[in-house]
């Protein structure tokens, strides 16, 4: 083989191209984002931990127990009961959709169905400057 350094080179620098972009990216990640919750509840419906991994499995859950038993109430691992609402018991804490669903939503590209039913919850600072009639 008289041309294999030739070839051996070329491979080489067809990997170094083709495997720049993790190269360049390598110890490089993008902080999480800080989201903001609201205190009127002290506690969610389950652990900060529980609800980080499976808040999603939880909310598509309670719609089918809701829509397909006609079951409302959760009971938690703590033995407290909630009702089974995003509108009504999630997002009184969670009310603004920005600075809580969406940065999450976001930073993990991710786009949930839920506002596809769901009213979105009004903004805060929408609130604030409205006049009650």
């Amino acid at each position: 083989m008289y041309n294999a350094g030739k070839i051996i080179a070329l491979i080489v620098i067809f990997l170094a191209l083709i495997t720049s972009p993790f190269w360049y990216d390598f110890g490089k990640s993008s902080k999480a984002p800080k989201l903001e919750v609201g205190t009127q509840e002290k506690q969610c419906v389950e652990s900060k931990a529980f609800m980080q991994a499976n808040h999603m499995v939880l909310l598509d859950q309670w719609r089918d127990q809701v829509l397909r038993d006609g079951k409302r109430i959760y009971v938690s691992s703590t033995g407290k009961e909630y009702k089974m609402s995003l509108q009504n018991t999630c997002t009184k804490c969670h009310s603004s959709k920005t600075k809580f669903c969406d940065r999450c939503h976001n930073y993990l590209n991710v786009t949930p169905n839920c506002w596809d039913c769901h009213i979105a919850p009004k903004e805060q600072e929408q609130q604030a400057g409205r006049s009650e009639k």
